[in-house]
């Protein structure tokens, strides 16, 4: 990944793969909404897990989520726990 790393670029890309998941505009997807307002059920939260995984190198566990129900919650969480 070339992109410098902030917490704001991993918000970012948070937001636009949910809103790939939802299938709605990127522009929809508000970064502090919990996941149960934006309509995040365990698939989609699932498939986030792995494509974090997957992108940052960085195992969220799924209680992760529950303590971060953000997705500004989780680009903190990624942000802090990134290398």
């Amino acid at each position: 990944m070339t992109d410098i790393l902030t917490q704001h670029s991993i918000a970012q890309w948070c937001q636009d793969y949910v809103a790939g998941l939802l299938e709605v505009p990127a522009g929809t997807i508000a970064l502090d909404a919990t996941f149960d307002r934006l309509g995040i059920d365990s698939a989609h939260a699932v498939a986030l897990l792995i494509e974090i995984e997957s992108r940052y190198g960085v195992d969220l566990p799924p209680e992760a989520l529950f303590e971060n129900p953000t997705l500004d919650a989780v680009a903190q969480y990624l942000y802090e726990h990134s290398s």
